[in-house]
């Protein structure tokens, strides 16, 4: 039995659809947003009771002091008590004495207001006025808070319940906002589901410029996957094709050499058919690298000298009836490649410009400060305009002077374009300073 780990955060969100994840997460966040708002709030509620208080016996307490300093009684309203007292907290107006400690009364004649709990909660204003007869009297204004504490937990719980409810409905309309939102694009995959070949998603003009820009998306991938499909299929056709004729032509070979077992025929017989089975064999090896590079295989980058390994490649061609030169710069030009690829890459333009010139091939190496070249100049017929984009493509061939009658499966240039590619160069062919063509293959500098 497998043991199961913990699970992840990931993990649990994997099966769930993106509408429940943004209604969840904004949801949460609503949550969080309005439960912080409201303890805010519920902190702020008693000092916002308290100050509505403070302003009313402010203002009544100003009339108070006026009627005092003229010589007259002041006013009490209703549920306000209005007293007089000397300064040191006695009363003067013939009431009972307050309920005020030495500390209260003294905060009360600086003007700061304050809070006596005697029998219930009295919140307190004073001042200081002169009587008419040059006497310092003592105005104060109070008004009991009895319930207050009760109305600010009760004010608490409303606005926490108040949050949880809101969360509640703003859930609701995030979970059918998104959904309406992202039903343009359940539509739009359902059409991609159900295209025929060749066809491509159509988008209204009114549509927002998102679900547009998907489905610009969405028909580029479809090029893009139609003209890999494309390559594929031609790529096997050819590759079929290309296999097809020395498997034939050996087994054509053998089946003259069973129906005729004559001696003096049978070596060339076998000389066609070792002919026709290292050709097969170059086909195959050349697919196989391919097919590596197609599957982003990628050997260790390796410096290469550029210098010694042209040299080398002019040294394994061998005796060719035609002239070889080397041009090299004084001193090293090294390369980030890998030795086989370098080897296979200059063997390959090599092989072809000797395939097709007239009277000699010039291999000249170049370096720059990030970038190394191997120019491959022969004065062959050379490669026209036309052709010069497409000479690249696999298996492709140009048609008058660089046939099938000429050698070679047209994988040699593919290959040489990829081996490349791959590793960050680049390759072109133009016009030699001869009149045939010009082979440029660039691989950035080592080191």
């Amino acid at each position: 039995m497998r043991a199961s780990g913990p699970t992840t955060p990931g993990g649990r969100w994997a099966g769930t659809s993106l509408r429940l994840r943004i209604t969840a997460l904004v949801t949460a966040v609503t949550l969080a947003c309005l439960l912080g708002l409201a303890t805010v709030a519920g902190r702020g509620l008693g000092p916002l009771l308290t100050g509505a208080v403070d302003d009313e016996l402010q203002e009544v307490l100003s009339g108070a002091a006026r009627s005092v300093a003229a010589g007259g009684a002041p006013a009490a309203p209703d549920g306000l008590a209005v007293r007089v007292l000397d300064t040191a907290g006695s009363p003067v107006d013939d009431g009972a004495p307050p309920a005020l400690t030495r500390d209260e009364v003294r905060s009360l004649k600086a003007g700061t207001p304050t809070t006596a709990d005697g029998r219930g909660p009295v919140r307190w204003h004073g001042a200081v006025v002169t009587a008419p007869d040059g006497s310092q009297r003592l105005v104060v204004v109070g008004a009991g808070l009895v319930g207050q504490r009760a109305a600010e937990a009760s004010g608490s719980r409303w606005l926490l319940v108040t949050a949880l409810v809101g969360t509640v409905v703003a859930g609701v309309a995030i979970w059918f906002a998104v959904g309406s939102a992202l039903r343009p694009v359940a539509r739009m995959r359902r059409s991609v589901r159900g295209l025929a070949p060749g066809e491509r998603v159509t988008v209204p003009d009114a549509a927002a410029g998102e679900l547009r820009a998907l489905a610009d998306d969405f028909n580029a991938l479809l090029d893009q996957q139609d003209a890999t499909a494309e390559r594929l299929r031609r790529f096997t056709g050819d590759a079929a094709h290309e296999l097809r004729s020395p498997v034939a032509s050996i087994r054509l070979q053998s089946e003259v050499a069973v129906a005729n077992p004559d001696p003096e025929l049978s070596h060339e017989v076998h000389a066609d058919v070792l002919a026709d089975a290292e050709r097969l064999s170059a086909l195959l090896d050349g697919l196989l690298v391919l097919a590596r590079s197609d599957a982003g295989e990628l050997p260790p980058s390796e410096t290469v000298d550029l210098v010694g390994e042209v040299r080398a490649a002019v040294d394994r061609a061998g005796e060719q009836p035609v002239q070889l030169v080397v041009n090299a710069m004084s001193g090293e030009a090294w390369a980030a490649a890998a030795h086989t690829e370098v080897e296979l890459v200059l063997d390959n333009l090599l092989r072809n410009a000797c395939r097709y010139t007239r009277t000699r091939v010039v291999m000249s190496v170049l370096a720059s400060r990030s970038t190394v070249r191997v120019l491959v100049d022969d004065d062959g017929p050379g490669v026209r305009p036309e052709h010069r984009t497409k000479i690249f493509d696999r298996f492709y061939r140009v048609s008058d002077d660089r046939a099938r009658a000429s050698g070679g499966a047209g994988l040699g240039l593919a290959l040489v374009a990829e081996l490349v590619r791959r590793r960050g160069g680049r390759v072109a062919v133009g016009e030699s300073p001869d009149g045939g063509a010009r082979f440029t293959v660039v691989w950035p500098r080592a080191g």
